[in-house]
């Protein structure tokens, strides 16, 4: 088993003071071979590089989260350019909208993710996406950014917990849809219902570690190795073998991220 988890933040705090050498070892004695450290803000560019630097089955991204949105400019945006050639980063990301909390205003939040859209399709880099109760606003950004993208992926929907209706849209688009431990939560049983009608070959697991701990581990600060009781989730609501699950995503990871090309 190699579990992928496509979404963590191994640069930020975690419970018993553990860093990424004890986050990463821990991750890969559960069958979590290889991890995601994504990228935020500006002032984490250099930390989740420096930190997929230092692991062979750890990668990175770069992106400023919609809530930061007012932290980018035109400085920003060149400095993400050249950073995007690394060997380790793989996507831009996270980026998107988040009108649930609108620390930034609507719409700097949609300028900064279409420039930062434009940018990926430029590169031919995937995206990973952040969506809270933005979808109106946000479904022609991607509808346009993926008639500009020159790579082989246009990315994943992260964490998703949005509608049925957006998530189809985004699989006809050619995204891929990606499950953390809300998948797991007693009171998601309507995005369990709509897991089982997705196509199997688009759908990852995360854990957007260290929020969002999955039963039955809620409660605890996250971790990437609690990946595994997400996709063991996921193998029951979609009725297969907990290991052809596993195999499944992985592949669903390694193309979404052309992670085959690091």
């Amino acid at each position: 088993m190699n579990l992928i988890d496509t979404h963590c933040h191994l640069d930020y705090e975690y419970d018993g003071g553990k860093g990424p050498d004890q986050l990463v070892k821990e991750a890969l004695e559960a069958g979590v071979g290889t991890l995601i450290t994504i990228g935020t803000e500006p002032s984490n560019f250099d930390a989740v590089k420096e930190i997929s630097e230092r692991f062979p089955n750890v990668y990175h991204t770069i992106g400023v989260h919609p809530h930061d949105a007012s932290k980018v400019d035109a400085s920003v945006l060149a400095d993400m350019k050249p950073r995007l050639s690394h060997p380790k980063c793989v996507a831009i990301g996270e980026i998107g909208l988040d009108y649930y909390y609108e620390h930034s205003d609507r719409n700097k939040q949609q300028a900064e993710c279409a420039a930062q859209l434009d940018l990926a399709a430029d590169a031919g880099k995937p995206v990973v996406i952040h969506s809270r109760d933005g979808e109106e606003d946000l479904l022609p950004l991607l509808r346009d950014y993926a008639l500009k993208q020159k790579g082989p992926s246009l990315g994943v929907i992260h964490c998703f917990s949005g509608t049925d209706g957006f998530a189809k849209a985004c699989i006809d688009l050619g995204f891929f849809i990606s499950f953390s431990g809300i998948l797991t939560f007693k009171n998601s049983e309507a995005l369990r219902e709509m897991a089982k009608t997705l196509p199997i070959d688009r759908l990852l697991v995360e854990t957007d570690a260290p929020f969002l701990a999955p039963v039955p581990l809620r409660g605890k600060k996250c971790e990437p190795f609690m990946v595994k009781h997400t996709a063991m989730k996921l193998a029951e609501i979609l009725g297969v073998p907990f290991t052809e699950l596993a195999e499944i995503t992985s592949a669903n990871a390694r193309r979404c991220f052309n992670l085959e090309a690091h």
